[in-house]
């Protein structure tokens, strides 16, 4: 497992594409923080509002850009054939691809750390800003970002076509994301079907996660969705067999 994983990270760093990915992540949110409209700098207040708020967004097109290619380009080369001779299980292979994904994704939020400390050095004495708003809300950014991976892979398994790849996961994570939200507030569903589909969304847990209060449904929401869209690539990749 641990040799897929290594090899998948070296992958995406040995062309322009992890690198472009990365910066135009960091480029995005840098100005949307301190120099488009709305910014911290203009709004007089010590927060990363903005931030957390389109970061979810970004990752939505992010997360199936670094995915798009873990299992499509293997399955259309030919060279998953090759990887299911070797002495590891189609989870392992699974776990490996999904585990350098993740990897990629912690690798692409660490360096927004910045922003947290360019904030917390421009309010007064450091204290202006909320830090267990924000700490809250990297985890729910973190944790919605593994999600999103998850079903990045999953869309790269159900496509050779790294395009197709591509927007499957786009879509993939929209719905995840927001879609359940968006149905929710249609005006015919009662309060109660508004709460239950609501919930459904991820949108709904991040938010949450966000105020710096970490309920134990929110992280059961977030592994449980995890652990049953891993389970879809799994039967899926067996699927090829067939």
């Amino acid at each position: 497992m641990w040799s897929i994983y290594k090899k998948d990270l070296s992958q995406f760093f040995s062309s322009l594409t992890g690198y472009v990915s990365i910066s135009i992540f960091l480029l995005v949110m840098g100005l949307n923080v301190f120099v488009f409209e709305g910014n911290v700098l203009d709004s007089g207040f010590a927060n990363l509002d903005m931030f957390f708020a389109l970061a979810p967004w970004v990752l939505v097109f992010l997360a199936p850009a670094i995915t798009m290619r873990s299992f499509s380009s293997e399955l259309q080369s030919g060279t998953y054939e090759m990887l299911a001779t070797k002495p590891l299980s189609e989870f392992q292979i699974l776990l490996g691809k999904f585990f350098a994904t993740c990897t990629l994704l912690l690798i692409t939020l660490l360096p927004t750390l910045i922003y947290f400390w360019a904030v917390a050095s421009l309010s007064l004495d450091g204290a202006g800003i909320d830090t267990g708003a924000t700490w809250g809300s990297y985890l729910g950014l973190l944790f919605i970002g593994i999600l999103f991976c998850a079903a990045g892979v999953l869309s790269s398994i159900a496509s050779t076509n790294q395009i197709v790849a591509f927007l499957l996961g786009v879509f993939l994570c929209y719905l995840i994301f927001d879609a359940f939200f968006r149905i929710s507030s249609l005006e015919f569903l009662s309060p109660q079907w508004s709460y239950w589909i609501m919930s459904i969304g991820a949108i709904a847990h991040y938010d949450a996660i966000s105020r710096g209060v970490i309920n134990l449904s929110d992280l059961v929401y977030f592994i449980c969705s995890t652990a049953l869209i891993l389970m879809l690539c799994r039967i899926t990749l067996e699927s090829k067999k067939w």
